[in-house]
């Protein structure tokens, strides 16, 4: 089981809760109707996945959809592993839904990433998560596409992020104080020796101007509070955060 830590935003009727591993977090938006899952971790994260749940009071047969930010196996494996023996829709953005199913593939591999394995954090870092079933090819062949999120538990808001996949997807939660930004925005990362708001590695991103160009865009939002992706929570506006990430790139 990998080692959790659970954030929790209490907004009254609902509740934000961002999962963190060492390698990569997810959320779970709940509220008296059930709980609406943003992405999964690893393939190795299922079980965690569900021991989240659990920790909130909650479990599997809440779950009345996941949303995909994007489709890297970092973010859908444990959907997809869990999604074997479950179901529950699992919904993406419109350029998003061919990469889950795998119609094709848009992320790192041994051939981009490994110029970078003399670096230890790398090393390290690669030999964890291919533990976790970084490897792993499948998708989830029956993602669809975003309808209206707003009857879902907690009422999720869908922001298009593109760059770091072509439909990669950012969310609102909490009436708007929580922006959930998947690979968009991070705050730390096992190969970047920064901490704090910055955006992930050239080598993790499609098309990385199409990416900043997202992230400038968030500074726009009202969020007070970032559930990255990657790294610890951040707390304050987030156009102060855009501004450091994108001051580092």
């Amino acid at each position: 089981m990998a080692d959790l830590d659970i954030t929790t935003i209490d907004h009254g009727s609902a509740k934000t809760h961002l999962v963190s591993t060492a390698y990569v977090n997810w959320v779970m938006l709940q509220d008296a109707d059930g709980v609406t899952l943003i992405d999964g971790g690893y393939p190795g994260h299922a079980d965690a996945v569900v021991e989240g749940l659990r920790r909130v009071g909650s479990d599997l047969h809440e779950v009345q959809a996941a949303l995909l930010t994007h489709a890297h196996v970092d973010h859908l494996g444990g959907l997809a592993r869990i999604g074997r023996t479950t179901s529950f829709p699992v919904y993406a953005g419109d350029d998003e839904v061919a990469h889950a199913r795998r119609e094709y593939l848009e992320q790192a591999d041994a051939r981009t990433i490994g110029p970078l394995l003399y670096r230890p954090r790398v090393a390290r870092w690669l030999a964890g998560v291919v533990r976790l079933g970084a490897l792993d090819g499948g998708g989830i062949g029956d993602a669809q596409p975003f309808g209206d999120l707003s009857a879902l538990p907690g009422a999720p808001v869908a922001v298009p992020a593109p760059g770091h996949t072509r439909g990669h997807t950012a969310f609102l939660a909490g009436d708007g104080e929580v922006l959930v930004s998947g690979d968009s925005l991070i705050s730390g990362h096992p190969i970047s020796a920064c901490r704090g708001p910055q955006c992930l590695d050239e080598v993790f991103t499609h098309d990385v101007p199409a990416n900043e160009e997202s992230v400038a865009a968030l500074a726009g939002l009202d969020a007070v509070v970032v559930m990255p992706g990657h790294g610890p929570l951040l707390s304050g506006h987030v156009s102060t955060f855009v501004e450091q990430a994108l001051g580092r790139s």
